[in-house]
């Protein structure tokens, strides 16, 4: 197994998580007997498909995750199945990438919760009607099994919020904005928190490749606002791997489970499966009580 180390333990980054001045050079010793309080496995871009043998490639990925790795629990950063939102996909095709992917997820839900966020290959526009039951984003939200398409929970002293960035030109919607203002404003001050959504907020690969939130300066803003709080935002969509690292803000794209949609790969894939230089593969990430985190992106073969 290739391992390709991505963690946030840089120069910059203090025990305590904050912001050194930019004549600082060095870090601050992080104690080695501090331990993290979660361990958390995000796949995203699984696109699960019949062909080229994705469900058994994707029920070997999850069983290294869990057997290696042990998490505490899986991130599902969106576009779980292939694409249902194409113009002219039939209802048999959407049902079918649906059912796969409940039959890979089955033995995994039976130990793990899973959080997921929608992407936007997840939904069914080219229903008959928008009445009826599998169109749109409920049924989504349905069959990944979540409270609603954007959420909250907590854990060990960490907060999770997750997006739904599936809105005019990738952005929030009105309502989600201020639920998600409401939200960071009632946290405790200084509870670490992480953000799931599909698209990258802010990021170095929409720089060439696009599929950036178009509301990324507003978001920018409120997280500075909350800077106490807001320590990640994880994403993926483009399939590619990334970090980026503003405001004492880990912003972290984790390519995707699929690689280039399951497929060999075309004439820019630095290696089989690749999406430009990025292989297949899933982040794991560490949180601790400072507020701290790591990430690492583990490739996997296709």
């Amino acid at each position: 197994m290739k391992r390709r180390s991505f963690l946030s333990k840089t120069s910059l980054i203090a025990a305590s998580g904050s912001l050194l001045s930019a004549g600082e050079t060095q870090a601050k010793s992080i104690p080695s007997v501090e331990k993290p309080l979660l361990t958390v496995a995000h796949i995203t871009d699984v696109h699960i498909r019949p062909e080229y043998h994705a469900p058994e490639i994707f029920k070997k990925c999850l069983a290294e995750i869990i057997n290696k790795h042990q998490p505490d629990f899986f991130l599902n950063g969106g576009d779980s199945i292939y694409a249902a939102d194409y113009k002219g996909i039939k209802r048999e095709r959407v049902l079918e990438q649906w059912k796969i992917w409940d039959d890979c997820m089955s033995s995994v839900r039976k130990k793990y919760e899973v959080h997921s966020c929608l992407g936007n290959h997840d939904m069914w526009w080219d229903a008959p009607n928008t009445n009826d039951e599998m169109y749109g984003k409920p049924y989504v939200v349905k069959r990944l099994g979540i409270p609603d398409r954007f959420y909250s929970f907590s854990k060990k002293g960490w907060h999770f919020i997750i997006l739904d960035g599936n809105h005019d030109e990738i952005s929030l919607d009105e309502k989600q904005y201020e639920w998600l203002e409401k939200e960071l404003e009632k946290l405790a001050p200084g509870t670490p928190t992480l953000l799931l959504s599909h698209y990258p907020i802010l990021g170095v690969t929409p720089s060439f490749e696009g599929g950036q939130h178009t509301d990324h300066k507003k978001l920018k803003s409120l997280f500075y606002k909350h800077k106490d709080k807001v320590r990640v935002c994880l994403s993926g969509h483009n399939h590619l791997l990334d970090r980026a690292w503003y405001n004492d803000v880990h912003y972290f794209c984790n390519g995707a489970v699929s690689g280039f949609w399951w497929e060999p790969g075309d004439k820019n894939s630095a290696g089989p499966s690749y999406f430009h230089e990025t292989a297949p593969g899933y982040g794991l990430l560490k949180l601790y009580a400072s507020g701290r985190v790591e990430n690492e992106y583990i490739v996997h073969k296709i």
